[in-house]
């Protein structure tokens, strides 16, 4: 059953020393609040240090905010403490931008898949290895290749096995932390297929972010511009990219404009 999620005034902050100097704040998020329905995907986007990083770690509670609220279906979760949370993680998970470094070199594909089953103590050994090569298919990898170590993969393939980790405890929702921008355009028309075809699948629901546009605009329903640690603007995908109003997302769409038909050329190539 596919899941919602719903953020509500979500605030972090941090504090930052410089050498002998006192300690300023800064800000990361300040009110962030959005929805998005069972089964639909939003983009949160914006410039570097624009805060929709902190969100997506607020969210998959890597940090827990200062204030506001991360509505999991109907499950409040962002006060919840490390014992509450455990069985809920299962329902979220995450995929970095670097998938060289959110996954050990020396561990092997199927190591790094059966790892979130391991860690919650699902399944025989053989049981987690029939559902590590079941994952390596359905993300478009050969089950021969299990017991190869991920440095002998490239950059596309490693990012398919980190979906299929993320995959591995049947998640309800996935938050994809700029996990398209490492990649070569071709490479990135494959994997936004690819996503497009798991969340048809499996009724996922999809929290993106990113800096660029162009490289998400195929895959996201629902919108939303972070500026200096706010949401300027957000709404229906189409009607943002149509007529934005705000000076950050007109900046944005004038960007993915060049995105856009080097993608198409990319679509063209990979048919």
């Amino acid at each position: 059953m596919a899941c919602s999620l719903r953020v509500q005034g979500l605030s972090r902050q941090y504090q930052t020393r410089n050498g002998w100097r006192k300690s300023t704040t800064v800000q990361a998020a300040c009110g962030v609040s959005f929805y998005i329905p069972a089964g639909k995907t939003l983009a949160l986007i914006g410039s570097s240090g624009s805060g929709k990083s902190t969100v997506a770690r607020c969210v998959v509670r890597l940090e827990r905010p200062d204030s506001g609220e991360i509505w999991l279906g109907g499950v409040e979760i962002s006060r919840l403490g490390a014992r509450s949370l455990r069985p809920l993680r299962s329902r979220i998970q995450m995929i970095f931008q670097d998938p060289t470094t959110s996954m050990n070199p020396r561990m092997s594909a199927s190591a790094i898949i059966e790892e979130p089953l391991l860690i919650q103590q699902r399944g025989t050994r053989n049981e987690r290895r029939e559902r590590a090569a079941s994952l390596m298919v359905e993300v478009g990898l050969s089950a021969d290749w299990l017991d190869r170590r991920i440095n002998e993969f490239s950059g596309g393939q490693q990012q398919r096995i980190a979906i299929a980790r993320a995959l591995a405890l049947s998640p309800k929702v996935l938050v994809l932390d700029e996990a398209l921008s490492g990649l070569d355009l071709s490479t990135q028309v494959q994997i936004i297929q690819l996503l497009k075809n798991l969340q048809a699948a499996h009724s996922l629901t999809y929290l993106l972010i990113s800096h660029d546009l162009g490289a998400v605009a195929h895959l996201t329903d629902l919108l939303a511009v972070m500026s200096a640690g706010r949401i300027v603007e957000q709404g229906p995908t189409k009607e943002i990219i149509v007529n934005p109003q705000q000076p950050q997302t007109q900046t944005l769409v004038a960007a993915a404009e060049h995105f856009k038909k080097a993608f198409a050329r990319a679509q063209g190539a990979s048919a």
